[in-house]
């Protein structure tokens, strides 16, 4: 097979074969971007612009909402998306994808409450499911793994763009009063509609893969089950900060969610081969540890990696936006690392070595970020963020290839999905236990640094400062301490805005214990990087596949018939 083009065996009754020459690849790629350009961008721009689009739809207290809504139904339809993809084509499913975001976004662009933009960020979620767990899957239907690297350069561009733009778009909305008669946050959902026009045209037109339907029963029951398990975990995860790990409400999503577990393994062995995860991947030693690495890296790195914009943002004073840019050196960490393993994986046909090393460097970057202070300089951390994200491309790519390559070809959607799935859950409960350190550790460290301040002579200077008594913003801060600092950084916890106004002095304190208090997420983030640094050194090495996921399938029917014929 020659390097720029990906002849695909027909299956048994096809009249010709179909090929994929590079230039046909390139475009086919070029839909697939776009539709993960649409999901990658309006992450980046909604998370930007959510604290205002809460102000106007007056519900502040509830923002969250609109978060857990989307996450809960992105989370459970990327199972299905990979699941039904196998049975039914790709095609089909990844236009429906993009069509249900797209609806989706227009139905937030109309929403007069936060409630009503949960619920339509719930519908968008449906499709935000299969943008990237069905692009992924149709990449390695079409470029064999030892390929792949020479086409990574779009996966990053939609990285890279998104990550630039994204920012800069949500802070210039969300700051407009109007735009052509129409509130200016409600185009952070509208940009959508365009884009995702654009991106259903060019799948429509350049996406046309062979698909080899087969006889199977549809997994009801575990879809059910799937759905009882996820809804009351995902919510716990989002919300039991707020409701309490042990309160009733969280004690009986728990038990609703082990209970749809254990149903959904009952389901998912009844149905063998016809399920929607079968169990039987995990006998493959590659997917199995594969999945759990998914699982623990998104703990370690996305939950560890929450801290981050909240430092610069409480911490440094960065608006949302200035915020989103500071990342932007983790950003080119990733494309680096990414573009350099994807090389080196193409030359040689080795993987492991890179989530070995990856992991290794984010505990690095993490432990360097468990040491900043409220006085650590912005270039110092954007050089910490560069040896996060270089580790983090060094880990994601190639776990994805390994289980790519290690499943049957008939899996490749289920297999590709189930990597999402898992580090997406992984990323839940990280950011919802490393909040949850954060926050409960937090006041403490605040009135640890106060304690600490009143005994230096420039704070007691500021207290007894008839400027700053004068000041309405320093009253609460002058009255907390005046009755022994009881309630001394309780406040900070709904709503941090009040420290920009404080004077420098009084502010300082506030400053410290939250970095002091994010020292902490980053340790516990670290020790769950190491934890995956060894459940790596497990990761076996299996050979690289010559031929593209497509071809393998032709070829495994092909087997399949010839060992039917020569049986019957």
């Amino acid at each position: 097979m020659s390097a720029s083009t990906t002849t695909v065996g027909p299956p048994p009754g096809s009249p010709t074969p179909v090929v994929f020459t590079h230039r046909q690849i390139q475009v086919i790629l070029t839909g697939l971007m776009s539709g993960m350009f649409l999901a990658a961008l309006d992450q980046m721009v909604v998370t930007t612009a959510i604290r205002t689009i809460a102000d106007d739809l007056d519900g502040l207290s509830i923002q969250a909402w609109a978060t857990t809504a989307y996450l809960i139904t992105a989370t459970i339809s990327t199972p299905l998306y990979g699941k039904l993809s196998d049975l039914y084509g790709r095609r089909p499913f990844f236009l429906t994808a993009i069509s249900l975001f797209v609806l989706g976004s227009v139905a937030c662009t109309v929403a007069q409450s936060m409630y009503q933009l949960a619920a339509c960020r719930a519908f968008q979620g449906l499709g935000a499911g299969g943008l990237f767990s069905l692009a992924l899957a149709i990449i390695g239907d079409i470029i064999p793994p030892r390929e792949r690297a020479r086409y990574q350069g779009y996966f990053l561009a939609v990285w890279g763009t998104s990550s630039v733009l994204g920012p800069m778009l949500g802070g210039i909305l969300a700051g407009q009063d109007s735009i052509l008669g129409i509130t200016g946050w409600r185009w952070v959902f509208l940009i959508n509609v365009p884009v995702g026009m654009i991106a259903l045209a060019l799948v429509a037109r350049v996406l046309h893969l062979p698909h080899t339907r087969r006889e199977h029963r549809i997994d009801v029951p575990g879809a059910l089950a799937l759905v009882i398990a996820l809804v009351p975990l995902l919510l716990v995860a989002e919300r039991g900060r707020d409701w309490g790990w042990t309160s009733n409400r969280s004690l009986t999503c728990f038990a609703i969610g082990a209970v749809g577990i254990v149903v959904f393994l009952v389901a998912e062995s009844w149905y063998g081969d016809d399920a929607l995860l079968p169990l039987r991947l995990f006998n493959g030693r590659t997917f199995a540890v594969g999945s759990i690495l998914n699982l623990i890296f998104g703990v370690g790195m996305f939950g560890g990696m929450v801290c981050l914009p909240l430092y610069l943002q409480i911490v440094k004073g960065k608006s949302p936006t200035e915020a989103g840019f500071l990342m932007i050196p983790m950003t080119i960490g990733i494309m680096t690392s990414s573009v350099v393993s994807g090389q080196l994986i193409s030359r040689t046909g080795r993987y492991k070595i890179f989530p070995v090393l990856g992991s290794l460097l984010i505990v690095v970057g993490l432990g360097l970020l468990q040491g900043i202070s409220a006085d650590t300089s912005l270039v110092t951390i954007c050089l910490f963020t560069v040896v996060m994200g270089l580790g983090l491309g060094l880990c994601m790519q190639p776990l994805v290839l390994a289980i790519q390559n290690a499943v049957p070809a008939r899996d490749m959607g289920v297999a590709t999905s189930s990597a999402t799935f898992f580090r997406q859950m992984g990323g839940t409960i990280g950011t919802a236990v490393f909040l949850s350190v954060l926050f409960s550790t937090v006041v403490d460290r605040i009135r640890e640094a106060f304690d600490s301040a009143l005994h230096t002579p420039a704070f007691q200077r500021a207290i007894v400062d008839p400027a700053v008594q004068a000041d309405p913003a320093n009253a609460p801060v002058l009255d907390a301490l005046r009755s022994g600092g009881t309630h001394l950084g309780s406040g900070t916890l709904n709503d941090s805005s009040f420290i920009g106004q404080l004077d420098p002095r009084l502010a300082r304190p506030f400053l410290v214990g939250f970095a002091e208090a994010m020292d902490q997420v980053f340790v516990i983030a670290a020790v769950v990087m190491v934890v995956a640094f060894l459940v790596v050194l497990a990761l076996p090495e299996e050979p690289l596949r010559l031929r593209s996921g497509i071809q393998a399938q032709a070829d495994e029917e092909a087997e399949r018939l010839a060992t039917a014929s020569a049986a019957g």
